[in-house]
């Protein structure tokens, strides 16, 4: 666990390094390595380890659209990813998703940038695996913004009434973009939802991965013995803002830095010491774990970007009668329908 965490913040260190370039002093979205949008998880990193320790590459994991910590303790292919971000051919999904979507078929792990928009896909892996007669279970990530989210509800009472082995988690960073969770949501405990569905809920006050460790087990341990569905609140902290080039001008003076001190991974590492574990073992983790996000960095960085005509690939579309790659589209009969 301590290895993804550190691997997990390191990322998201370097990351945001390569997406200023070329964005500043005058900030612009769309210039630098990494154009468009960036969410960073820097500060959730307990919450993907200590879940997804119990997890292996049968079961699936749905995340929002800060995925990057969840991915890395799933088994996502960190090179293949760190692409994708760039906008690279030889990324997930071939440069076309970009950070916020992210799907490595190879471990059941998929992003999204709309919220709550994971909870019905893992719902429905659930569902299969149950019809399948197989222990594989699905965990859907959210933020605390996302509580009130018709999707989310709706899949809390099928999960419910399907008795599905599913664990829903609620990373709790106490903002929903610019605003602070009392504002937008009606508990502060949103483990509390569980109730009006019948199904166990439970908070983690603190963003501690051995915490979080013991309380997944249980709900993942439960899921697959046909126990049905969880729902699991863990307090993170935000790092960062919303995105890259937040001006953060909605926080009070002192939250970031509060924020920064309350470190899971200075935690862990406290753990790790009181456990006999001594600090050039925890350096060598931390190095090799260092080292594994620069290469894949790097390699991303080498790869080639897609031909302007690969745009038209991968599209989910129903072309017009009689169109190949080389028609014009005044050339095209379009067929009126859906066939």
């Amino acid at each position: 666990m301590y290895g993804w965490m550190v691997t997990a913040r390191y990322y998201e260190e370097r990351l945001q390094e390569e997406y200023l370039e070329g964005k500043q002093p005058a900030f612009d979205i769309s210039a630098g390595p990494i154009p468009g949008e960036l969410h960073l998880a820097a500060g959730q990193e307990a919450a993907a380890a200590g879940v997804c320790s119990h997890l292996d590459d049968a079961d699936t994991v749905t995340a929002p659209h800060r995925p990057h910590h969840v991915a890395i303790a799933k088994g996502v292919d960190l090179e293949r990813m760190t692409a994708e971000i760039f906008g690279r051919r030889t990324g997930l999904c071939k440069g076309k998703g970009g950070h916020m979507h992210l799907f490595d078929s190879a471990v059941n792990f998929a992003g999204s940038g709309i919220i709550a928009e994971g909870c019905p896909p893992a719902v429905g892996a659930a569902l299969a695996a149950k019809k399948r007669g197989e222990d594989s279970v699905a965990v859907a990530y959210l933020g605390e913004g996302a509580i009130s989210q018709g999707g989310f509800l709706e899949s809390l009472n099928l999960a419910s009434v399907q008795n599905l082995p599913v664990l829903f988690v609620i990373e709790d960073n106490d903002w929903a973009i610019s605003m602070p969770k009392e504002r937008v949501t009606d508990i502060r405990n949103g483990s509390q939802r569980a109730d009006g569905f019948d199904m166990p809920g439970k908070r983690v006050d603190y963003d501690d991965a051995c915490a979080v460790y013991e309380a997944a087990g249980e709900a993942i341990g439960r899921a697959r013995d046909g126990n049905g569905p969880t729902l699991l609140e863990v307090q993170v902290h935000r790092r960062m803002g919303h995105f890259m080039g937040d001006a953060e001008g909605y926080r009070p003076e002192g939250d970031s830095e509060r924020a920064k001190r309350r470190d899971s991974i200075e935690r862990m590492e406290t753990t790790l010491q009181k456990a006999g574990i001594d600090d050039d073992t925890i350096g060598d983790i931390r190095d090799r774990s260092h080292q594994r996000v620069d290469d894949a960095i790097e390699w991303a960085k080498d790869q080639p970007e897609p031909e302007p005509d690969e745009a038209y690939d991968d599209v989910f579309t129903n072309p017009p009668a009689g169109w190949t790659p080389n028609t014009k589209p005044e050339q095209a009969e379009s067929t009126g329908g859906d066939d």
